[in-house]
């Protein structure tokens, strides 16, 4: 099939989900297909994924829509983290406008399991309120982006931990920042747990195993977790695995044959 004949997929990433679909869809449809994932830019050090790559937001759903028409984009996949609501939120409003099919791609929250002790609330401002009630050395594994809501809980100390350095320090009272990218494993967070006296750990409940070790530690050592819930994605057509995305690309570019 010409280049030029080649259906456009968008993938909205930066996840590891979004990459492993970018992978598979170039090597197993890139004859018929041109493939582009989109990242926010917020990360310095990424791996990039297979196909092309855009870089940058682009100016909620108005923005999107400019870029889908000019891009000739004519599927989109929103594996996007599951608490990127907004940027969610602009996909959707933005392939309806222009009748882009849409899917989401989301990865399975976590499962409570036996000796957890999971306190689940809407949002950081709620695991403020409650982070100084279960403990006086948290850590946080929330991202960058909620650390300000925390610095109500001035008698707690806060081990931060990020992906890479942040621009600003957060204003928070005590703490302290260390530095790492997923997956990690159960033996190294209960150590980083041991070693810095934890006894609270406050996550988003985002799911998946890269950061699900985190949750094994907490079960172990019998630390409550403060769990923020994830917000709510209206997406019309979704699926948990990246399997069922290709096979939903699949489906789309035979029908297009079609017609």
């Amino acid at each position: 099939m010409p280049v030029s004949e080649r259906l456009h997929l968008l993938i909205l990433g930066g996840t590891s989900e979004a990459r492993a679909l970018a992978g598979e869809a170039v090597a197993r449809l890139g004859q018929r297909l041109r493939v582009t994932t989109s990242l926010a830019g917020r990360t310095r050090d990424f791996a990039r994924p297979a196909g092309e790559l855009r870089r940058g937001g682009f100016g909620g759903a108005e923005g999107l829509a400019v870029y889908l028409r000019e891009a000739r984009v004519d599927l989109v996949v929103d594996a996007t983290h599951p608490f990127a609501a907004r940027v969610s939120a602009s996909a959707q409003a933005a392939c309806r406008s222009l009748h882009v099919p849409l899917l989401g791609l989301s990865r399975p929250p976590w499962q409570r399991r036996a000796g957890d002790r999971w306190i689940e609330v809407p949002d950081a401002d709620a695991a403020a309120l409650a982070v100084g009630r279960l403990g006086c050395r948290a850590f946080l594994t929330i991202g960058r982006g909620a650390l300000a809501s925390f610095a109500r809980a001035e008698q707690v100390h806060f081990l931060i931990r990020l992906v890479e350095p942040a621009e600003t320090p957060p204003p928070l009272r005590s703490f302290e920042m260390i530095f790492g990218r997923g997956p990690f494993t159960e033996e190294n967070e209960r150590l980083i747990m041991t070693r810095h006296r934890i006894d609270v750990l406050v996550a988003k409940a985002s799911g998946g195993a890269s950061t699900e070790a985190k949750l094994a530690a907490a079960r172990h050592m019998s630390i409550p977790v403060i769990l923020l819930r994830r917000p709510k994605k209206n997406t019309d057509e979704s699926v948990a695995r990246v399997e069922d995305a290709l096979a939903w690309v699949e489906r789309k570019l035979d029908a297009s044959l079609e017609t």
